[in-house]
């Protein structure tokens, strides 16, 4: 066999080699053999998925309360001298709450009243110099009169403003005397202590009620929202309440105000900012919630505040959110965990589709034990699945693949886009002759090491061996 004749079958053994190769790695990326090893999809069971309490309900804070609130605020200028009352007692309408301290306005209105009978005195000592200036006068010269006149009337102006004076203290000591009938502030309301401040000031400084007390009734449930998420309620939107301890046990009831007129105070609104060298504060707002039933809610109860989508409207079989399935040609399918925990593409059946929920229901090709991941882009069948999102690195390729994609879509191991060179246009029905042309010099010699010889048959020695071995072969016969 000459050395032409061991290249082409050579080159054609290798061209079979190479489009096996790449039939092997397109059957094996599809079949979770290949992808990118480091790329891995997070996958959530069917059962989570499809209960009350998953998928990405917000969820707000909320304490109940009484429907009305008395606050009341202390006397800035005074002491207080007794509180008869702490946190959590019970009161009832004329109980008394604290006492102020009266010992200095009692001192107080003792002096008004000393400074009362003083001008009083003045008065009677004005009015006895007046009768007398009058009579002096009527017995004067004529000359005279005029003087007397004008002293009468500036003594008749300082009774006056005496008298004036009398009145503003009287006003004074009544109400000295009424704030001693207040000295004992009593309950407006039948309730429950709820808070005492001390300092009678909020964290920033600023005036605060020195007592709060809950009224007994119908109770109402307040929540706290932040600025960001306070576009998304509205007055009369029906909301769902949840216990703290067990979240089976539910209230319904319905937004009745949101105050944004009023910020929430709280020493847990602050957050930090990603740039900057300082906090920033975030704004809160309460809002408040009429309950259809109180029934087995105690005053201060903690819960969960969720909008009623009707995710406690209980459903039989399989209802999955609209978003996890995929819908191509009149097919429907979800990414599923298989049993190797490789991504495949799951054919699901669709039953009936609930547009307050925006689910549907699942009849088939689908369990409650399955596990499915939410249809991102550049998802492939074979990727590893995991339960634990913290194993999921988004730093593989599957998670950056903006500006990679080839024109078929296609990547190689390490992420990169696929060079198909001699996969689809130099593959020919001719391919072993142009492979041969082709290929680079001194790739083939007649024992195959690939060594020598391809170049001396492009250069027309490989005619002149032919020759020799005809001739040699022909001794070889005559012989």
């Amino acid at each position: 066999m000459n050395k032409k004749k061991v290249g082409v079958i050579t080159a054609v053994a290798l061209v079979a080699l190479a489009v096996t190769g790449a039939a092997a790695w397109y059957y094996l990326k599809g079949n979770g053999g290949a992808g990118n090893s480091a790329d891995k999809v997070y996958v959530e069971t069917v059962s989570s998925l499809t209960s009350a309490n998953s998928g990405s309900q917000s969820r707000y804070s909320g304490v109940v309360e009484a429907q009305e609130t008395w606050d009341v605020n202390k006397d800035s200028e005074r002491e207080i001298k007794e509180v008869f009352v702490k946190e959590g007692d019970s009161v009832e309408e004329g109980t008394p709450l604290f006492e102020y301290d009266m010992d200095e306005v009692q001192g107080e209105i003792q002096q008004a009243q000393l400074e009362l009978e003083g001008m009083q005195n003045d008065i009677t000592n004005l009015q006895n110099q007046i009768n007398q200036l009058s009579r002096e006068k009527n017995s004067a010269a004529e000359s005279e009169r005029f003087e007397y006149t004008a002293d009468i009337q500036e003594k008749q102006n300082t009774i006056k403003q005496t008298e004036y004076n009398i009145e503003s203290k009287k006003a004074e000591i009544q109400k000295k005397q009424e704030s001693m009938e207040k000295a004992v502030v009593t309950s407006k309301i039948a309730g429950v202590v709820k808070a005492i401040n001390e300092s009678g000031t909020d964290m920033s400084g600023e005036a605060a009620a020195y007592m709060t007390v809950l009224a007994v009734g119908d109770y109402r449930v307040k929540g706290t929202v932040s600025e960001t998420n306070v576009q998304f309620l509205s007055e009369e939107q029906p909301v769902i309440l949840r216990s703290r301890v067990n979240e089976e046990q539910t209230w319904n009831g319905t937004i009745s105000k949101i105050d944004t007129q009023n910020e929430e105070k709280s020493d847990n609104d602050m957050y930090m900012m990603d740039s900057g060298s300082g906090t920033e504060k975030a704004t809160k707002y309460p809002f408040y919630i009429t309950l259809e039933s109180t029934e087995g809610l105690m005053m201060g109860q903690h819960l969960f505040i969720e909008m009623d989508e009707g995710q406690t409207v209980e459903k039989e079989g399989i209802w999955l959110f609209e978003g996890y399935i995929v819908q191509e040609e009149g097919e429907a399918y979800v990414w599923a965990s298989n049993d190797k925990d490789k991504l495949e593409k799951r054919t699901v059946e669709l039953g009936e589709y609930d547009e307050e929920l925006g689910a549907y229901e699942i009849t088939g090709g689908l369990t409650e034990k399955d596990a499915i991941a939410f249809p991102m882009e550049g998802l492939y069948e074979g990727v590893a699945t995991v339960t634990d999102i913290s194993e999921v690195d988004y730093s593989s390729p599957l998670y950056n693949q903006e500006g990679e994609e080839g024109e078929d879509g296609e990547f190689s191991e390490d992420g990169e886009m696929m060079e198909e060179e001699g996969m689809s246009d130099e593959f020919s029905e001719d391919a072993p002759d142009e492979m041969i042309d082709d290929l680079p010099e001194g790739r083939f010699d007649e024992s195959g090491d690939g060594e020598e010889g391809s170049s001396e048959d492009e250069s027309g020695d490989g005619e002149e061996d032919s020759s020799e071995d005809e001739s040699e072969g022909g001794e070889e016969e005559q012989e």
